[in-house]
């Protein structure tokens, strides 16, 4: 009986010793498991800064630029961020100032701490935080169009709308081909406006054309009749209005109140639903050039990536806001994506975030891997930067809008 029992108890003893080693290994494995997703969740987020016009003339752009960033971040963070890191992504209202966006530049940079800066909306603003930009070396991808960003170049400062530089003559050979010569000229005196008109007036006598009326108003100006007058006394055949922001839709209103029947091509300003809203009726018949097909996505006529990643954004953007796209929100969408992808190609644990040092090689790597950005496909085209080519763009990339019925249509 006393072996019996020896061999019972010793069968309960290894059965008691195997489930406590299936336990200590279960245990083991959940505790494994558990470090990772702790460290997984500990990895430091890497800071964005993005400076914006939420309020002020140039507001109908900046706040599709803000809805956009959030959401795609939104989106990169929920799909596990970048190698890990998600994302923070901080924004500033310039408030369309250059004061507040050099006040807004500094926050970011040396209390924030971000590893680049997207935006500013405006050229004025673009240019007014170049010199913080290139003392903190941080990289700096703008929304901004105007030509005087990329063709003073700066080691240290993208963008992703087309500049001036290619977007003027674009339009100028559009004109050319309709058989116009004689221009009636109407620019702002922000810095895009006055960046587009030093472009026309370099170039229009290329194309066989002339500036017969030169006329220009403050962005903040709430009736240009008196300008459009003297353009009306002129033999123009065309006027051209170089303008962004909320002062493009009083210049359709105005010459229509004025009974001025001349063309009205504007700049790549004025693509946004907020402009045919602002205008009415007025805005109908107006041409303008835009980067890419944001606003005619249905108008791909072949499969490719810049059709899958416009439709995208489009149907995306639409979806969430309930509110049709702009250009605007796709240089958003540019800027965002090209800083991440350069992201991707680094190494982020070689970066310790809470370093001063770590965060200035950091900003120093990236901005090399910015500007090795090739055949990137965007919302407004495919991105190629180079040491000597910050805007990545080509007259290719190009289209014509006309407004037809309140709609955007391609333009003939």
């Amino acid at each position: 009986m006393k072996k019996r029992t020896f061999r019972k108890g010793g069968i309960e003893l290894r059965k008691a010793l195997t489930w406590a080693l299936v336990f200590l290994v279960a245990s083991l494995l959940f505790v494994g498991c558990a470090k990772k997703e702790k460290a997984a969740e500990e990895k430091a987020p890497i800071k964005i800064g993005a400076i914006v016009s939420l309020t002020g003339p140039y507001s109908p752009l900046g706040t599709p630029e803000k809805n956009t960033l959030e959401m795609e971040v939104e989106k990169v963070n929920k799909a596990g961020g970048v190698n890990g890191h998600k994302i923070e992504l901080i924004i500033e209202d310039d408030g369309t100032d250059e004061a507040k966006t050099v006040a807004a530049a500094t926050k970011l940079i040396e209390k924030d701490k971000v590893v680049a800066l997207i935006g500013p909306t405006g050229t004025g603003q673009t240019m007014a935080i170049r010199k913080q930009v290139e003392d903190a070396k941080i990289p700096n991808v703008s929304m901004a169009g105007g030509n005087i960003i990329t063709d003073q170049l700066s080691k240290w400062v993208f963008v992703t709308p087309p500049s001036n530089r290619i977007v003027v003559p674009f339009t100028l050979n559009y004109l050319k081909e309709k058989g116009y010569t004689k221009i009636g000229l109407i620019t702002d005196s922000g810095g895009f406006g006055k960046d587009g008109k030093a472009v026309i007036e370099e170039e229009v006598k290329n194309y066989g054309m002339t500036i017969v009326a030169n006329e220009t108003y403050n962005p903040t100006d709430v009736d240009m009749k008196a300008q459009l007058t003297k353009i009306k006394g002129t033999d123009a055949e065309v006027i051209v209005a170089w303008t962004a922001g909320k002062g493009a839709s009083i210049i359709a209103k105005n010459a229509k109140e004025l009974g001025i029947d001349l063309p009205l091509v504007f700049s790549h300003g004025v693509a946004m639903e907020a402009f045919i809203k602002g205008a009415g009726e007025a805005a109908n018949g107006v041409i303008f050039p835009i980067g890419g097909r944001v606003l005619i996505p249905d108008s791909f006529t072949e499969e490719s990536e810049l059709k899958k990643v416009t439709q995208e954004y489009v149907n995306d953007y639409t979806s969430k806001y309930g509110e049709t796209q702009s250009t605007f929100g796709g240089h958003a969408y540019d800027a965002f994506h090209i800083i991440v992808n350069a992201l991707e190609k680094l190494d982020l644990e070689e970066y310790d975030l809470t370093s001063e040092a770590d965060l200035a090689k950091l900003r120093s790597d990236l901005r090399d891997a910015i500007e090795k950005t090739t055949d990137f496909p965007g919302i407004a085209g495919t991105f190629t930067y180079t040491p000597t080519d910050h805007m990545g763009l080509s007259e290719e990339d190009l289209t014509m809008i006309e407004v037809k019925d309140g709609k955007w249509v391609e333009a003939k």
